[in-house]
């Protein structure tokens, strides 16, 4: 059975913040964290997927996400595409 790891990215009280997490299913998950159901920290917030992994095993994608969960340096460069897709919407909707 396949095991996914994913980065979650949402835009909440002045900030950009993002999450980390594995799971088998990630269209069920992220569905989850998006009607308030998902993990604590995601509650109340409207959710981007920005990135996700695919790994044999659940280790495996436990593994990756305990790294991911400490990269800052990966998590912010896909925080930096959230931030360009918003202002080129903010540009676009100003035309």
């Amino acid at each position: 059975m396949s095991a996914f790891v994913y980065v979650l990215g949402s835009f909440h009280k002045g900030r950009h913040i993002s999450y980390v997490g594995w799971t088998n299913d990630v269209a069920k998950r992220f569905a989850t964290h998006n009607v308030g159901k998902g993990a604590r920290s995601t509650k109340g917030r409207v959710w981007t997927l920005l990135h996700t992994e695919e790994f044999e095993t659940r280790n495996e994608a436990m593994s990756r996400e305990w790294h991911l969960k400490r990269d800052r340096a990966f998590r912010k460069k896909l925080l930096a595409r959230i931030r360009t897709k918003i202002k080129s919407r903010r540009t676009k909707a100003r035309r």
